[in-house]
């Protein structure tokens, strides 16, 4: 068997790595492990972000990949410890990586390995493509689950992807878990397969060539900008929640007295009787 030579490997605190290898002549495989799964730390998206900063600035242009060495998982979302002790882990972690994600000047492909959850499916659909493999793993937005709102760039990612609306509805509002097969029928991904189909599938759209001209980020910056003005403006984006939770207090302080005044005319009703 012919070793596939390792690029570069970056540590991700407190003990996880993110490895570089090439399998194919431009077709540059990173590789998550980070146990036990993958979660969006702070550390693991600067690690994240550093491995696409060296890719662009030291390697010839090609098709980026993502995946996981910890089979069961490909990403199981956000570590909310991390994510929400300091106001800065939005802007300042995870949308700079997502932004980069979606507006990267090489093709990229999030190669699902396993289960990718909440935050895991998300970071993926800021990937060109997606390829999932056959028998493993679930693809699913659980926030409903835990009770979680989706931030505006969460939910306009796939909005803007997904090609059918009934398909993000099922996955916002019924919290579905999608297998394989599942997640290929809706368009949430695009084929299935591991490595070699990844590697068969950019020799064939000659995907290696497509950042050569150098609008390929640029292009995609103007397909994407919904998502990428909500990944940019963190702190607008915030101001609307807020003033959206104000105007829900006012409304069902409205609507308690709305409600009250139906009873009191109720059981006069009722007394007259």
């Amino acid at each position: 068997m012919t070793t596939i030579p390792t690029l570069f490997q970056l540590p991700v605190e407190p003990k996880g790595s993110i490895t570089c290898t090439q399998p194919s002549q431009r077709v540059y495989l990173l590789t998550f492990d980070s146990p036990p799964d993958n979660r969006l730390t702070p550390e693991f998206c600067a690690t994240f972000l550093l491995a696409l900063d060296i890719l662009d600035a030291r390697f010839e242009k090609g098709v980026v990949v993502t995946t996981s060495a910890i089979p069961k998982f490909y990403s199981n979302g956000l570590d909310f410890e991390s994510a929400f002790k300091s106001k800065s882990f939005f802007p300042d972690s995870l949308y700079p990586l997502w932004k980069r994600l979606l507006t990267y000047p090489m093709p990229t492909i999030a190669l699902i390995n396993g289960h990718a959850f909440a935050a895991g499916i998300m970071t993926a659909m800021m990937h060109d493509y997606r390829f999932m493999n056959p028998h493993r793993g679930f693809l699913c937005l659980n926030e409903l689950e835990f009770g979680a709102a989706l931030k505006a760039p969460m939910s306009s990612i796939f909005r803007q992807k997904l090609p059918n609306p009934s398909t993000y509805r099922t996955m916002v509002l019924e919290a579905k878990r999608f297998n394989a097969l599942e997640a290929l029928q809706e368009g949430i991904v695009d084929s299935l397969g591991t490595v070699p189909e990844v590697l068969k599938f950019a020799q064939e759209t000659r995907l290696v060539d497509k950042a050569k001209s150098g609008v390929y980020g640029r292009l995609k910056a103007e397909m994407w900008r919904e998502t990428v003005s909500y990944l940019e403006d963190y702190v607008g984006g915030e101001k609307v929640v807020e003033e959206n939770l104000q105007e829900e207090e006012q409304r069902q302080a409205v609507q308690e007295k709305r409600v009250a005044e139906w009873e009191r005319s109720r059981q006069h009703k009722v007394a007259k009787l």
